[in-house]
């Protein structure tokens, strides 16, 4: 089996569908938040946090956010779509939850400031994360499912326009 053919095959039920939408959704949103709200979701926040070269980064994830999302959405090249999304949210929780959990800041990210930190804060500010990277990685390992447009690129008449262009 060729790469492409192994990035579009799925053999998941039609209820994927389902994940792919809340991960999809949730990453186009985010993404198109960085560029409406750029002081508080965008460049402004990535500076507060301490990520390097914010002027670029936040429009870079923020483009990632909106074209992996799209992908998602529609089950389309899913699996790789899935890969700088799984980046992404580990990076995220990185650089946002471990500070929360430890209640001081963390390598060169900063601490934002909350009531409470540990544990339980982190369990709180973090759930959205941890259900992002769970189900891009769930994507990852079962692909979009039946309801997908990877679903009907694997007919044989699209198997070999995927396999030449991956």
């Amino acid at each position: 089996m060729s790469f492409g053919s192994r990035v579009i095959a799925t053999s998941a039920p039609r209820s994927v569908i389902l994940v792919r939408l809340i991960v999809g959704a949730v990453f186009l949103s985010e993404g198109i938040q960085k560029f409406l709200f750029p002081g508080d979701l965008g460049v402004g926040r990535f500076i507060k946090i301490g990520i390097p070269a914010a002027q670029v980064m936040a429009p870079f994830v923020g483009v990632i956010e909106i074209v992996c999302g799209t992908l998602i959405i529609l089950g389309l090249l899913t699996r790789l779509a899935a890969v700088p999304l799984i980046i992404d949210i580990s990076v995220a929780i990185l650089s946002t939850k471990i500070p929360i959990l430890l209640g001081h800041g963390f390598w060169r990210f900063s601490l934002s400031k909350l009531p409470t930190y540990g544990f339980w804060s982190t369990a709180h500010e973090a759930r959205v994360d941890y259900a992002m990277l769970l189900g891009s990685i769930f994507l990852l390992i079962v692909g979009a499912g039946a309801w997908s447009i990877d679903a009907g690129l694997r007919q044989e008449r699209f198997a070999r326009i995927v396999e030449f262009i991956c």
